[in-house]
């Protein structure tokens, strides 16, 4: 009687430390999935980011880890998306053909080639701001076994690096260029044979891209929020000034903004190559209205003889 009820403690005790001993994965947080809280800092630069509402065309992700590790591209391409949402941008994904039938259209038109239609090439099939491009380089997955008493306890690390590139639609030049590794993991423990096992997760995989792609979506609206918004003067009718603006510029009514005459390249003696252009500064226009999403009407401050396709700047 004695060794039945001894058994019956025993089972009764391994039952409660099996049930504590399922699958646990760190930072399995209910709004963070990563090891190191970015998401939450990326909350708390999304909250100042005081940018506009730029379009961000993202190019599929290359897959360029050595054992091309199933499906990593298209999930990378997935979360970036969602992080470029949560942070007050708008995505959309292109492929890379939609993106050089666009650029082919913006070069046929400025060499007057292909007369302008009713919508510019130049703002891109969805009025694209910046291009996103990436790959995921490299992944692996790096197990720890604990033996204990009674059972085995394991730890699988994912790691992740991505090389990403934001870069400004219209100029052609790379605001951000950066890689960034990302990190993820998991717990199992087995008891007696029983418990959680250790075998493919794709939570594993998406866990160290999101942690990896949160730090570069962040970087980017660090950057974003560094940059003086720019546009273009896109028509002129007798005072009236049209500019490419909106509402998702964010810029308030009696906004002034500096006008630039673009000219030649400046080119770099040592080197041969352009390192910029000739700008001059023809004048100081304020906004008065925002006519849609996109276009806003100004008025001259200051300075004359403005023109189609001048640049127009907002100075910090």
């Amino acid at each position: 009687m004695k060794k039945v009820f001894a058994l019956s403690v025993l089972l009764f005790a391994f039952a409660i430390f099996a049930g504590g001993c399922a699958m646990k994965t760190s930072a399995e947080v209910k709004e963070d999935v990563t090891m190191t809280g970015e998401r939450e800092a990326l909350k708390e630069v999304g909250i100042d980011y005081r940018g506009p509402e730029y379009t961000i065309a993202i190019l599929g992700f290359n897959n360029k880890t050595p054992s091309r590790t199933l499906g990593i591209g298209e999930a990378a391409t997935d979360i970036m998306r969602t992080l470029v949402k949560e942070a007050g941008l708008e995505p959309i994904v292109m492929s890379k053909g939609e993106m050089r039938d666009q650029d082919r259209l913006i070069e046929l038109q400025q060499t007057g080639a292909l007369k302008r239609g009713l919508k510019d090439p130049a703002e891109g099939f969805d009025s694209v701001d910046y291009r996103l491009t990436g790959s995921v380089t490299s992944y692996s997955e790096v197990a720890e076994s604990y033996d204990v008493l009674v059972g085995k306890s394991k730890t699988i690390v994912a790691t992740v690096q991505v090389d990403y590139a934001l870069v400004d639609v219209a100029t052609g030049r790379a605001l951000v260029a950066d890689s960034g590794t990302g990190e993820y993991k998991k717990k199992t423990t087995r008891v007696f044979g029983i418990g959680s096992k250790s075998s493919g997760d794709p939570k594993l995989r998406d866990g160290a891209l999101r942690d990896a792609l949160t730090r570069a979506i962040k970087n980017m609206v660090v950057k974003l929020n560094d940059t003086p918004y720019t546009s273009r003067i896109v028509l002129i009718e007798d005072d009236e000034i049209y500019i490419r603006a909106g509402f998702k510029s964010r810029l308030d009514v009696g906004t002034e903004l500096s006008v630039y005459r673009i000219g030649k390249d400046l080119i770099d003696p040592d080197t041969g190559r352009s390192i910029g252009k000739r700008q001059k500064k023809t004048g100081t226009i304020a906004i008065t209205s925002h006519q849609n999403d996109r276009v806003s009407t100004a008025q001259p401050i200051d300075g004359s003889g403005f023109r189609k396709g001048d640049v127009v700047k907002e100075e910090y």
